[in-house]
């Protein structure tokens, strides 16, 4: 697989979206606004304090994505960067999408200073994903994420899904 990692750009919109939409409905059962997702998109797109997606192609077709988001650590003097939106093609997956994507991001984060680490959430039950994430030295940081969520974005699915 010749692969090429590139950063997204306003046209990746649409792809983004469809991937975003894929990648809810199959890692946690979620359907997603489509007009809040691609709003939001498209503020990551104009906005890079907002975070950074990065495409992966193969023969010029998307076929992965991922986005980068930062947290400060006061207790590191640095930033944490947040590995969000991954999603790989069905048919491409255990192909080293996700590897390329990823040392993609690493690379540019040691020449980034004041940039600590690489952190994303998986949930629980994706054990696919999580042995995907060890293969490339990512851990189990024994945190639980908690959240409130009041934006409504997610909603229970045709099929009767929590929509939390």
């Amino acid at each position: 697989m010749t692969l090429i990692v590139r950063s997204a750009t306003s046209s990746d919109l649409a792809t983004i979206a469809r991937f975003n939409t894929a990648l809810a409905r199959e890692t946690e059962q979620r359907a997603l606004d489509g007009a809040v997702l691609q709003a939001g998109i498209a503020a990551v797109l104009n906005d890079p304090d907002k975070g950074r997606y990065f495409i992966a192609e193969e023969f010029g077709r998307p076929v992965g994505q991922l986005m980068v988001t930062t947290e400060w650590s006061d207790w590191r003097n640095s930033y944490f960067w947040w590995l969000q939106s991954v999603y790989v093609i069905e048919r491409a997956r255990r192909r080293g999408v996700f590897h390329a994507l990823y040392n993609h991001v690493e690379s540019l984060l040691k020449t980034e200073p004041g940039v600590c680490g690489i952190r994303l959430r998986v949930e629980r039950a994706n054990e696919g994903a999580q042995q995907t994430y060890a293969t490339v030295g990512l851990s189990d940081s024994k945190y639980v994420v908690m959240e409130v969520d009041r934006s409504g974005a997610a909603r229970v699915d045709e099929n009767g899904a929590d929509a939390r």
